[in-house]
């Protein structure tokens, strides 16, 4: 199995998350009666995930720099209340309610306040030299009292309606149809990226890949796409809802058009989204390179040339704006802005990026790790809250499994360092 999975070019520490992921679904499914591997689980899984998974992808960088991210789950929590106080208070004096700019303007606002967060505490550690621990444990603390200060605990409802799309939910999706389109583009993209990367290393005589693990890579990948959306297109509205959809449209309602998909939810496109745009920036820009290098060796790094103060500034403003989108997308499901909304998100982002693969010493790490983590946490908390398991217990739970994902790093980077260990 060794000798096959390095032929295929497969992390073997991804296999195994990908069979704990499996186990874990399993067990919950037969303890749960067969209620958690279900078409609406899932849906909702996806979207519960989505929010912890955006973040994940930007706590990769982070800590592939050497640094921690104690914040995030606070600069989440006070963007959420800024945006809604935007959207609720501030633009119904200018435009009428659901105005289609809205969101936008809602959005924007929320990105450049978090990419000035994250930009100040950067500041603090790259220029300043204050330990990224320390600058993040304050921010956590300034940013939930600003969350706080914003609205004077007040929680900010109800939201833009077009907004509100961001969460997914009933009209948070893009229906059977367009699933099937993002599907057959997905498999389109995963053939040529193969075909490319194949040619790639032939035209500088690198070693590749026998043919026989490249068609069955991109048969895993595809096969995988197609499960996803065959499983989210098997969960349908509830009645009710399909006959109000139908009703707005003008069409009459009848006993088969009344069978409507929910396809895809928008936070998993968005999850999608950053996911692919930041394995490109890690992979095949100056600036991914550049991140690496430095959690390699910070002082080999800046000898090499590279601005390691203004590399720092830039990837904790990058965590700052992937805040603002894991608060649009959660303050958007639940249709409110709350000051608990991002309690304790950090412990599960970090447990989450740690899980996928990501090394705490630095220089090693993948966006694709960062979300099968994600997947595993909201999967251990999604389950033990279907089985009635007691909050306390979750919490005891989600520890532990945090420390054994601790000492799973550190096992691994020594064999990493030293195969002879």
């Amino acid at each position: 199995m060794t000798r096959l999975l390095a032929k295929m070019e497969v992390d073997r520490r991804l296999v195994g998350l990908a069979v704990v992921l499996l186990i874990i679904w399993i067990g919950f499914d037969l303890a749960s009666g067969g209620r958690f591997i279900t078409p609406r689980n899932i849906f909702n899984l996806s979207v519960q995930t989505a929010s912890v998974a955006v973040m994940a992808c930007g706590m990769v960088l982070i800590i592939v720099t050497r640094h921690i991210d104690l914040s995030v789950g606070a600069i989440l929590g006070v963007l959420a209340m800024i945006m809604g106080v935007v959207q609720s208070d501030i633009l119904p004096q200018f435009l009428e309610y659901n105005h289609p700019m809205t969101w936008v303007i809602t959005l924007i606002v929320g990105l450049i306040i978090g990419g000035a967060n994250g930009s100040i505490q950067g500041l603090a550690v790259g220029y300043l030299g204050v330990p990224a621990f320390i600058v993040t444990l304050g921010g956590l603390l300034v940013w939930r009292g600003a969350a706080w200060w914003v609205t004077q605990g007040r929680t900010v409802a109800p939201l833009d309606h077009n907004f509100m799309l961001l969460g997914g939910g009933i009209e948070g999706t893009i229906g059977a149809t367009w699933s099937w389109v993002v599907a057959a583009i997905a498999i389109a993209a995963i053939i040529y990226a193969a075909i490319k990367d194949r040619r790639r290393r032939l035209s500088f005589e690198f070693p590749v890949k026998p043919i026989w693990a490249e068609y069955t890579n991109t048969a895993i990948k595809a096969g995988l796409v197609l499960i996803a959306v065959i499983t989210l297109n098997a969960y349908h509205l509830p009645e009710r809802a399909a006959e109000r959809i139908l009703e707005s449209r003008g069409i009459a309602a009848t006993t088969e058009n009344l069978v409507i998909s929910h396809g895809i939810p928008i936070p998993l496109l968005i999850v999608a989204l950053v996911a692919i745009v930041l394995t490109i920036v890690a992979k095949r820009t100056r600036f991914g390179r550049y991140v690496f290098a430095i959690g390699g060796n910070p002082q080999a790094a800046e000898l090499a040339g590279i601005n390691v103060k203004r590399m720092t500034v830039a990837v904790f403003a990058l965590m700052g704006v992937l805040c603002a989108i894991s608060a649009a997308i959660s303050s958007a499901r639940l249709q409110s802005a709350g000051n608990d909304l991002g309690t304790l998100d950090e412990l599960r982002v970090i447990a989450a990026v740690v899980i996928g693969g990501t090394s705490l010493a630095g220089g090693l790490g993948t966006i694709y790790g960062a979300l099968i983590g994600a997947l595993v946490m909201q999967s251990l908390q999604s389950g033990m809250a279907l089985l009635g398991v007691d909050t306390s217990l979750q919490s005891i739970v989600i520890g532990l499994v945090l420390v054994l994902a601790v000492f799973s790093d550190k096992y691994f980077h020594r064999r990493y360092s030293d195969p002879t260990a």
